[in-house]
C-alpha cells in the first residue's frame, strides 16, 4: 500500500466536519479544486468513495463520518503534543484554554467572542482535553472538565461551574410523536441514544417509573455525537441542559422531563496553582477565592479577567435555565 496520505486525510476531516469542500477551503486557505483534488486522491489511496455524490452537494457516507470523527481527535493530540514540545515564552500573554470537546463545542467557543471583544488585548488558545484521559496543565491557564465530585488534582484548584445532570430531550417531530405519552408507554416505539453506555437510561426508567428496561439503541462514545444525533430526530436522549441551552430556547430540542440523572457530575473549571500558594476551591463568583486564585497563575492579570469573565457568563446561563 502507497504511502499514508496525512495532507489529504487533515483536508477530508475539515470537509467532513463543516459539511462543505468550499468552507473546508476558506479553513484551509487553499481553492476549493484543491480541495476536491485531495478529497479524489484520497479516494483513491482508499479505492472506494468517501461521499455520495448523487445530490447537489457532496455527503459523507457512514464510514467517512466513522473516519471522520477518529481524525478530529487525533489531530486534537497532535497539535496538543506539538503545543508541549514547542518553547514558549514565559512572558507570552496568551491564555491557553483546555477544554473537553462537549464544553468547547457546545458553551465555551460560542461564548467566546465575547471575552474577545472585551479584551482584544489578550490572546487565546483554545485546546482539547479528553473525558478520561490525564490531563497535563503544565502550559495551561485553565482547564473545563466534566467530573463526579469536585476534582481533587495536585496543583490545582476547582470552581463549580455548571450541572452536569442530565435529563431526556428530543426533537420537536419527536415530541410531537408522543401526544402527551409519558416515556415508559412510549417505550416499544421510540428509540433511546445512548451516551458511551446504556447504564443512563436505565437508572433514570427505575426513578422515573420503577421500572427496568432493557433498551436497545445506537451508542455514542462523544457527547458531540449524541447531541448531533438527538438534533437530527434519531430518537430521546439523555442530556445536560446547561449544554444544550441553544438547542432548547431555540426549539431545536424539547425537554421532556425534570427527573434527572447523574446529579453528582458536574461541570468544573481547574486551575494551576503554584506551590505553596494558598488558594480557595470556591465558586467562580466568590470574591476572596478569585483574589488568592490570581497569584497561582502563570499570567495573573489576564486569567483574573477571563474568570470574572466566566463567573458573568455562569451566572447568567444559570438564570436562563
Amino acid at each position: 500500500m502507497s504511502q499514508l496520505p496525512l495532507n489529504a486525510l487533515r483536508v477530508f476531516e475539515s470537509v467532513v466536519r463543516h459539511g462543505s469542500f468550499r468552507a473546508a477551503a476558506d479553513e484551509l486557505c487553499v481553492s476549493q479544486s484543491a480541495v476536491s483534488h485531495q478529497i479524489r486522491h484520497l479516494e483513491q489511496w482508499f479505492d472506494a468513495p468517501l461521499f455520495d455524490r448523487s445530490g447537489s452537494r457532496p455527503r459523507a457516507l457512514q464510514r467517512a463520518e466513522e473516519l471522520a470523527d477518529t481524525l478530529r481527535h487525533s489531530l486534537a493530540e497532535i497539535q496538543h503534543a506539538c503545543e508541549r514540545a514547542r518553547p514558549r515564552n514565559s512572558g507570552s500573554a496568551d491564555l491557553v484554554i483546555a477544554a473537553i470537546p462537549s464544553v468547547a463545542v457546545c458553551w465555551l467557543i460560542p461564548q467566546l467572542s465575547g471575552f474577545r471583544q472585551r479584551h482584544p488585548e489578550i490572546a487565546t488558545r483554545v485546546i482539547y482535553a479528553f473525558h478520561g484521559q490525564a490531563l497535563d496543565l503544565t502550559d495551561v491557564d485553565f482547564a473545563f472538565v466534566y467530573a463526579d465530585g469536585k476534582p481533587h488534582i495536585p496543583g490545582t484548584q476547582a470552581h463549580y461551574l455548571l450541572p452536569g445532570a442530565s435529563v431526556p430531550v428530543c426533537s420537536p417531530a419527536i415530541a410531537t410523536t408522543l401526544n402527551g405519552e409519558n416515556l415508559l408507554s412510549a417505550s416499544n416505539t421510540l428509540v433511546f441514544l445512548h451516551d458511551s453506555d446504556t447504564q443512563g437510561w436505565q437508572t433514570w426508567f427505575r426513578k422515573a417509573h420503577d421500572s427496568d428496561q432493557s433498551l436497545s439503541g445506537p451508542v455514542f462514545e462523544d457527547f458531540n455525537l449524541l447531541r448531533a444525533a438527538v438534533l437530527a430526530g434519531q430518537g430521546v436522549a439523555l442530556c445536560p441542559p446547561a449544554m444544550l441551552q441553544d438547542d432548547l430556547h431555540s426549539a431545536r430540542l424539547v425537554q421532556l422531563s425534570d427527573i434527572s440523572v447523574k446529579e453528582s457530575w458536574n461541570y468544573y473549571l481547574l486551575e494551576p496553582v503554584t506551590p505553596g500558594t494558598h488558594t480557595a476551591s470556591g465558586p467562580l463568583n466568590d470574591t476572596g477565592a478569585n483574589a488568592d486564585a490570581t497569584r497561582g497563575t502563570r499570567h495573573s492579570e489576564a486569567a483574573g479577567l477571563f474568570r470574572q469573565w466566566l463567573a458573568e457568563l455562569t451566572t447568567a446561563t444559570s438564570q436562563a435555565g
